[in-house]
């Protein structure tokens, strides 16, 4: 059974330990329709999950990222940030394990 977007996103992050597992291909496969406009990418021989985001100015890309900042605090999980004129890069991916774990996919 495959989850929706609204009880994804009413899910926790948690901590994850250096011995949990990696998402699957097929577990990819099934939450992957679940955070639109998201691709996953592979960077360093690891899966990560990644999303552009656009924006009118320089500014309102520094204010996405610093809420985005905030919730990653406040969850204990952060993303790589890249802020640009117009536009903020977000890549998630699990470090610990390197690659995607399922808070990867809560958080995005």
């Amino acid at each position: 059974m495959s989850l929706n977007s609204s009880q994804l996103s009413n899910e926790q992050c948690e901590a994850c330990r250096p011995d949990a597992p990696k998402l699957s291909q097929d577990g990819i496969d099934q939450l992957l329709p679940e955070v639109p406009l998201w691709e996953v990418i592979e960077e360093e021989g690891q899966k990560r999950l990644h999303r552009v985001f656009t924006t009118s100015n320089f500014e309102l890309a520094m204010a996405l990222a610093s809420r985005i900042g905030e919730y990653a605090d406040v969850v204990g999980h952060h993303p790589r940030l890249v802020v640009e004129w117009g536009r903020l890069a977000v890549t998630w991916w699990s470090h610990k394990i390197g690659g995607l774990h399922r808070n990867d996919f809560i958080c995005a």
